[in-house]
């Protein structure tokens, strides 16, 4: 059976561009035992399986998945599910993932998610002297058995970072841009930040000392697509 997937892009910057592509499906249309093979045969760093809620509903259940294997929380899968439920007419306050309650809030153009920061990964963070530098590095030259964030200040003062990370033994051997490592490195400096990732993918975060970081971003639909 034909399986409908909605293709967007989390964490663009204001125009538009760039953004990492997340595969949307409704989970009713898919055996639970097949999620894994449908984001494998995808290939999108995550695919989101959503149980979509009545209309009314404060909240909403996802589960995750990487080509690999399904994630407990991630950023830029619940980014993209609280804009995609808004789109579709039914925002929702909180999200239920594995690792707990995810709280969702909209801003103009800004969808919102809140999450603690022990619910990431851990992530080898290498921090770099330079964009050139960074912009260097050959995912090659480290372990496929880490997470590794590779971060430089372009401006300390305003709390603005250049970023890549690569995670091979997800099955993403570099994400355009990573929500999870976003909370990570924002409770690891412990100031609020904004990321440019990847190519140019752009994340807000808001620092709280309690261990929750809000994460913000762009999304962007660039239709659908159809697995058989």
């Amino acid at each position: 059976m034909a399986i409908d997937v909605e293709v967007l892009r989390v964490f663009t910057d204001p125009e538009g561009n760039h953004g990492n592509p997340l595969g949307v499906i409704d989970a009713a249309t898919v055996d639970p035992g097949d999620r894994q093979r449908i984001a494998r045969e995808l290939g999108y760093s995550e695919t989101i399986f959503v149980d979509v809620p009545d209309t009314g509903a404060t909240t909403a259940h996802i589960r995750i998945h990487t080509p690999a294997t399904e994630l407990p929380f991630a950023g830029h899968p619940t980014v993209g599910a609280a804009w995609w439920l808004r789109e579709n007419g039914l925002p929702v306050r909180t999200l239920q993932v594995p690792a707990g309650i995810v709280q969702v809030a909209y801003e103009d153009d800004l969808t919102m998610v809140r999450a603690r920061s022990d619910w990431a990964p851990e992530f080898a963070i290498h921090d770099l002297e330079s964009a050139e530098e960074l912009a260097a590095a050959d995912p090659s030259d480290y372990a496929d058995d880490a997470h590794h964030y590779l971060w430089t200040w372009t401006d300390r003062e305003a709390g603005h970072i250049r970023a890549r990370m690569f995670a091979a033994e997800l099955g993403v051997p570099e994400d355009e841009a990573t929500g999870a490592a976003a909370v990570r490195i924002t409770d690891y400096l412990s100031r609020d930040l904004t990321i440019v990732q990847g190519r140019g993918s752009v994340i807000h975060t808001v620092w709280s000392p309690d261990g929750w970081v809000r994460v913000a971003g762009r999304v962007v639909n660039d239709g659908r697509r159809t697995l058989d």
